[in-house]
Order: structure tokens, then sequence, then C-alpha cells
């Protein structure tokens, strides 16, 4: 394996990771965001207001393109094990 073909591997998994987890993650931005223009325009300051639903939103998101993450995942897992010995009698 060379050098290249390393940082070839480590680009295409953090591509990976950052494709699984932004739908969640904007998911939760997005609604921490307006929870928290509600709690200044409402100027109640509780902690846990935000907290719960934010997680139930990240949960319904997660719930929502579950199926796209395994397709790209599986997609994904598949390619590797398939460039498998070409990366390693490179």
């Amino acid at each position: 394996m060379t050098v290249d073909s390393a940082i070839d591997l480590a680009r295409e998994a953090a591509v990976m990771t950052l494709l699984v987890s932004a739908p969640v993650l904007i998911t939760g931005v997005v609604v921490g965001l307006v929870i928290s223009m509600l709690q200044a325009v409402t100027q109640v300051q509780e902690q846990t207001l935000s907290f719960v639903p934010k997680i139930i939103a990240m949960i319904v998101a997660l719930m929502l393109v579950l199926p796209w993450i395994m397709s790209l995942m599986l997609d994904y897992t598949s390619n590797l094990v398939h460039d498998i010995p070409a990366l390693l009698f490179s």
C-alpha cells in the first residue's frame, strides 16, 4: 500500500463520515436554532426545553434517512472490500 492510496482511503472515509452524519446534525442545529429563537422571544431560559425537541427531531431524521445511509454504507463497504487486493499489491 502506497502513501497515496492510504491518503485516498482516509479522505474517502472522512467524506463518508460527513455524508452519513450531516442530515442528523443539521436537523439538530436547525431545531436548536428555532428553539433558541423561541426562548429568546418568550424569555424562557430552560435548558431542558431545547434538549428534548432536538433529540426527538434527530431521531425522526435518522429514521427518515436511514435507508439512504445504509445504501451509502453498503456501497462504500462493497467498493472497499472489492479494492483490497489492488490496495495490498500496489
